[in-house]
C-alpha cells in the first residue's frame, strides 16, 4: 500500500476498544508520523471533548493534540451554529455538554456540572449524542416534545453499537436515535460519520489534500463511506464491527497492517 501525506483514523474498533488497545495501533500510527504523515482522530463517540480525547489517547499511548481530534460533538454544535440554533436541548453526556457550551450554545436542560436532566424548557433544536448514564424515559419524553414541536433534530452518528474490550459491543447513541425519531417522527439530521462535512471542514480548516488522505475505519457504512465521499482513499480494518473483508475495497485484519 502506498504511503500517503495524511491518515485519518476512526478510533473505537480500529485504534482501540474500550480502554484496550488494538495490537499494534499505537506503534504504527507513531511510525506513521515519524515518516512525516499526517495523522487526524476522527471519532463518532460524542461524550468526551477534544481534550478528554487528548487525554485518554496519550494514557493509551497515542500522541495527540485538539487539533487532530475530529469529534461528532463538534461536527453537532457546528451544524447548530450554522443554522442559528441558540437553545438547545441535548440528549448526552457532559462532554457533549461542554463542546455545546464551549461554542457559545446554550443547553437548556443540563445543569453546572454539564449533567443532562428532563426539562419542558423551551429550545429551537434537539440534539443526541451517547448517553450512558442519564438516560430515561422522562429524558426521552421531553426530547420528543422539543422534536415534535421545532421539528428540527441533529443526531450527532447514528451509529447503533460500538465494540469494547473483550470482543464485546454495548449500545450506541444510534438507538438512542432511533427511539427519538421512531417517537416523534421526526428524521434527524446526522451531523458526524458519514456526513462528509465531519471530515471536509477539518481538511479545510487544516490546509490537507483529501486526495492524499487514506480513512480508516471498522465500519463501511459510517467509517468508510464518509470518506469515500470527502474524496479520500479508505480501508478497512477488522478489528472492530467489520468481520469479513467487503469486495472492492482495501482491507487489513488491523493497522498494524499498514507497516
Amino acid at each position: 500500500m502506498c504511503f500517503y501525506s495524511c491518515y485519518a483514523f476512526d478510533l473505537d474498533g480500529t485504534l482501540y476498544r474500550g480502554n484496550e488497545v488494538v495490537p499494534g495501533a499505537a506503534e504504527t500510527v507513531a511510525a506513521l508520523q515519524g515518516r512525516g504523515a499526517r495523522i487526524l482522530y476522527v471519532t463518532n463517540n460524542s461524550g468526551l471533548t477534544k481534550g478528554d480525547y487528548v487525554e485518554k489517547l496519550g494514557r493509551l499511548g497515542f500522541s495527540a493534540s485538539e487539533d487532530q481530534i475530529v469529534t461528532s460533538g463538534q461536527a453537532g454544535a457546528d451544524v447548530c451554529r450554522l443554522r442559528g440554533y441558540q437553545k438547545v436541548f441535548l440528549v448526552g453526556e457532559p462532554g457533549l455538554v461542554a463542546t455545546f457550551r464551549a461554542n457559545g450554545l446554550e443547553v437548556v436542560n443540563a445543569g453546572e456540572d454539564g449533567s443532562v436532566r428532563p426539562s419542558d424548557s423551551s429550545a429551537d433544536v434537539v440534539v443526541s449524542g451517547i448517553c450512558r448514564e442519564a438516560l430515561s424515559y422522562r429524558l426521552l419524553d421531553s426530547a420528543m416534545q422539543v422534536a415534535i414541536q421545532t421539528q428540527n433534530y441533529i443526531a450527532c452518528n447514528g451509529d447503533l453499537t460500538y465494540p469494547i474490550e473483550g470482543g464485546k459491543f454495548s449500545p450506541g447513541s444510534g438507538s438512542i436515535v432511533a427511539a427519538i425519531e421512531a417517537c416523534s417522527g421526526v428524521k434527524p439530521f446526522v451531523a458526524g460519520k458519514p456526513n462528509p462535512t465531519i471530515l471536509t471542514s477539518a481538511f479545510d480548516r487544516l490546509g490537507i489534500d483529501a486526495a492524499d488522505t487514506l480513512m480508516v475505519g471498522d465500519r463501511m457504512d459510517t467509517d468508510i463511506a464518509c470518506g469515500r465521499a470527502a474524496g479520500c482513499d479508505t480501508l478497512l480494518v477488522l478489528s472492530g464491527v467489520a468481520h469479513e473483508p467487503v469486495g472492492g475495497q482495501w482491507c487489513l485484519e488491523s493497522v498494524r497492517g499498514l507497516l
